[in-house]
């Protein structure tokens, strides 16, 4: 194969060894040093992880919490334009400024389906394993040189918004990555029987549709704690959705995972520790209240919660 999503993963290790190297320079920065530290470790994740230790991984990770959780990751200087730079490119721009936006849907989408199967030289195009994410890493590129040349900017100037961005939305860049293995920890740490416990000791599970709310609530409830849902479903799937639901009742897994899972997504809806819905659009959109979008989606989040609950109650017996 010749592009390989590996090679992503080295691109944006170096991006984060950049703005390490930014961060340290920049003499603004009230906290420079941990500021540099913080992304040098996160760069190291990326540019050798895979040759490092487990444990050593474990330990970079424990010390990015740590930097983070003191304060350590501040803004600094970025060198952007001006408010008045920024109107006059974007009246002389107009629509087109959705160009490079637009390119990263439709070159992900062309990659993934027709130009999967590519070869050149007797070797595909693109790795087939990780097809989505190589195409979107292609199309993410592209989008970057599209905005490069629209803008009359340099990758220089990109690079200074990157750091600007990842600075700004700080430890919130790593949650995503933490939370995402969080549920098998959970897992392996008896998490799940412990909730089994704890429900069938403390709730009366002889009613189906009282076992049907304690999942859906459940699994919204262990979203909203630990910012993802797929880290919420072993613990609540292994402690009520299959030995309850599956087993007791007779319920369809596939429809008890999906549903479980669309009730998670409402937890989701509702947490900032699902930073990369909740706390990364509030940065990017330099929003005052911190907590605009979660207020925003709470309306949709709870009516479609009930939804849930009733939806699993009725079909759950459907094959």
């Amino acid at each position: 194969m010749i592009i390989l999503l590996d090679y992503f993963y080295l691109a944006l290790g170096a991006m984060l060894a950049a703005s390490a190297v930014m961060s340290l320079r920049d003499k603004a920065n009230p906290r420079r040093y941990s500021s540099a530290l913080f992304w040098a470790l996160y760069a190291a994740v990326y540019l050798v992880g895979e040759r490092l230790p487990p444990a050593v991984v474990g330990v970079i990770m424990i010390a990015m919490a740590l930097i983070a959780g003191c304060g350590g990751v501040t803004l600094g200087k970025y060198g952007v334009r001006t408010a008045d730079e920024k109107t006059t490119s974007a009246r002389r721009l107009g629509h087109l400024l959705f160009i490079p936006a637009l390119i990263i849907p439709v070159v992900t989408m062309i990659g993934s389906t027709l130009l999967k199967d590519v070869q050149i030289g007797g070797l595909l195009l693109l790795e087939t394993k990780h097809i989505t994410l190589v195409s979107l890493g292609c199309a993410s590129v592209l989008a970057v040189g599209a905005a490069c040349w629209l803008t009359r900017s340099t990758p220089l100037q990109g690079m200074r918004e990157w750091r600007r961005l990842t600075d700004a939305v700080g430890w919130a860049v790593v949650l995503p990555h933490m939370l995402a293995v969080l549920g098998l920890l959970f897992a392996e740490a008896g998490v799940g029987k412990a909730v089994a416990h704890i429900t069938t000791s403390y709730i009366n599970m002889d009613s189906r549709f009282v076992a049907v709310v304690v999942f859906c609530v459940g699994m919204a409830l262990f979203t909203i704690i630990m910012g993802n849902g797929f880290a919420a479903f072993p613990v609540m799937a292994g402690g009520v959705g299959i030995p309850i639901l599956v087993q007791q009742y007779g319920a369809n897994p596939a429809v008890m995972a999906a549903i479980g899972m669309f009730s998670a997504y409402c937890g989701t809806l509702m947490t900032p520790m699902a930073a990369n819905f909740n706390v990364v659009p509030v940065v990017l959109l330099e929003l005052p209240d911190k907590h605009a979008v979660i207020k925003a989606q709470i309306p949709t989040a709870l009516p479609l919660l009930v939804a849930n609950i009733f939806l699993l109650y009725f079909l759950m017996g459907q094959k």
